[in-house]
């Protein structure tokens, strides 16, 4: 598969409440994103699928849809893969989950499923590489302050290790800004993973990310 070069997050807790993330997914979308994660750490399930069926439902098969962490979940708003930490659900049984139920829904969102895994070391790519995976995630690439006990950055020599060591799309994430999102996809990046650099301006500041990313 083939990733587009910027892959926004929407991430629950940086909005002052659902409509204001549905405004902000409403203006990356104007602004040309064409994949979108909704992630929400503290929310409850109930929650998480309300939120995820109105994106579904507002973007229908404009934008390829992923939950964070549900594979449950990604079944029900009928979003079109997931992706996952190093403590959630496997590969495997994530995979299993989605293309179970794949038939639900295949005739209304025919786009290409997703599974995608974070990793942060060596040994976590060398091992999510022989998952179903169809694209893993590198991070941190610089300092963020996105979560609350971030792992050790890995830098863009850490990008460029990662490319060596797998030939699935790869997507940096951690502390990408518009200032050095170039330098990742010259480290080796097929993609790069934003959330704080896309909160201000959510339409401006996604253009001028894929005007840069080329």
């Amino acid at each position: 598969m083939r990733l587009p070069r910027l892959y926004a997050i929407l991430e629950a807790a940086c909005f002052s409440d659902a409509d204001a993330m549905f405004y902000a997914a409403e203006e990356l979308v104007a602004g040309g994103v064409l994949i979108l994660q909704y992630r929400n750490k503290s929310g409850s399930a109930r929650r998480m699928l309300e939120d995820a069926r109105e994106l579904r439902r507002r973007f229908d098969d404009r934008v390829m849809l992923v939950m964070n962490d549900r594979a449950d979940l990604c079944v029900a708003a009928e979003f079109n893969g997931v992706h996952l930490g190093q403590d959630d659900l496997s590969a495997e049984s994530a995979w299993r989950v989605i293309w179970a139920n794949a038939h639900r829904w295949a005739d209304a969102h025919d786009n290409e499923r997703v599974l995608g895994i974070s990793t942060h070391n060596w040994e976590q790519i060398a091992l999510a590489d022989k998952t179903p995976a169809t694209y893993l995630a590198i991070g941190p690439v610089f300092a963020t302050a996105s979560k609350a006990n971030p792992d050790p950055v890995v830098g863009l020599e850490g990008v460029r290790r990662a490319r060596e060591l797998t030939i699935k799309p790869l997507v940096a994430i951690g502390g990408i800004t518009r200032g050095n999102a170039r330098s990742v996809i010259e480290a080796g990046a097929d993609s790069v993973a934003v959330i704080s650099d896309l909160i201000r301006d959510p339409r401006k500041s996604a253009e001028e990310f894929l005007r840069i990313l080329g």
